[in-house]
């Protein structure tokens, strides 16, 4: 998990602060493409992560798939640039 500069996320309850990216891979085919689950996560009073606030899917492939290192700060900064967040 990764501290993010805050972003404002819609939610039926009002507008709700993301402070944390989560992300994991969900699949990868060792050869061509992997495929990252995030979520972007409020603060807690602790300043935990604590309550998804959003999620999704992304694909890595073609040259950013094979000019990746395979380290996960990598995986999170192409992560955080496909969903416009930053991390810090």
């Amino acid at each position: 998990m990764k501290a993010i500069q805050p972003v404002q996320i819609w939610t039926p309850s009002g507008d709700k602060s993301a402070e944390f990216l989560s992300a994991r891979i969900i699949n990868d085919d060792l050869a061509t493409s992997a495929t990252f689950y995030w979520e972007l996560l409020a603060k807690d009073d602790e300043g935990n992560a604590a309550g998804q606030l959003s999620q999704g899917n992304v694909t890595m492939s073609g040259e950013d798939y094979q000019n990746w290192d395979d380290s996960n700060d990598a995986a999170y900064q192409f992560v955080a640039g496909q969903i416009g967040v930053v991390i810090i």
